[in-house]
């Protein structure tokens, strides 16, 4: 008999394929209106921003030393689909470009989309036992741990973040981004609950 409280194999890839995927198409979203949001993806956008160099590869490379932390205490499951989710996340933003673009995006709809494709990807890996590394991980051990809810984790260091992008960015491109960060950790928060879902 099939244990309800996991996932198969399957069930896995097509989770993490649709949440790196989503992820992905919202950071398309959101770069090409110039905006930015939060997370270890925030600060990998901003990096970008000010450097000029990828995105792919800057948020690559943030994640690496959070491998450590989600090994720990997540175990190797959580920190090999995690490390799977961020290297897909990384290579999909590398190539997306390629096949979507944007004749005509209103900034306001943009944060919205944004922030609706990324809560729905960030679901849809929580429930596979994965994450988006950094910031994901350390919300969902606080979380596990002392019951706190992983987006208003994730909405505490957006604001830091958010902070430092006024440095580098528009007020209005902050204020757009700061739509498309809500509706994200909302989209997380309302429905990112372990006790209504049966699988885990």
């Amino acid at each position: 008999m099939t244990d309800p409280d996991t996932h198969s194999l399957l069930e896995d890839a097509q989770g993490i394929a649709y949440g790196t995927t989503m992820a992905a198409f919202g950071m398309i979203v959101l770069t090409h209106l110039g905006l930015v949001t939060g997370q270890t993806a925030g600060l990998a956008v901003l990096i970008a921003y000010a450097t000029g160099w990828g995105f792919g590869p800057v948020f690559f490379v943030i994640n690496i030393p959070f491998y450590a932390l989600g090994l720990w205490r997540m175990g190797w499951r959580f920190t090999l689909k995690t490390f799977v989710s961020v290297a897909a996340l990384s290579g999909l933003t590398m190539v997306m470009p390629g096949w979507v673009s944007f004749a005509q995006l209103n900034p306001v709809f943009g944060a919205v989309l944004f922030g609706l494709a990324s809560g729905s990807a960030l679901l849809a890996l929580f429930r596979h036992g994965a994450s988006l590394g950094g910031v994901g991980i350390l919300a969902l051990l606080l979380q596990d741990r002392l019951g706190w809810r992983a987006g208003w984790v994730q909405l505490g260091f957006d604001a830091v973040l958010f902070a430092a992008a006024l440095l580098i960015l528009p007020l209005s491109a902050v204020a757009y981004s700061f739509i498309g960060a809500l509706v994200v950790n909302l989209v997380i928060a309302i429905n990112h609950r372990r006790d209504r879902y049966i699988a885990a």
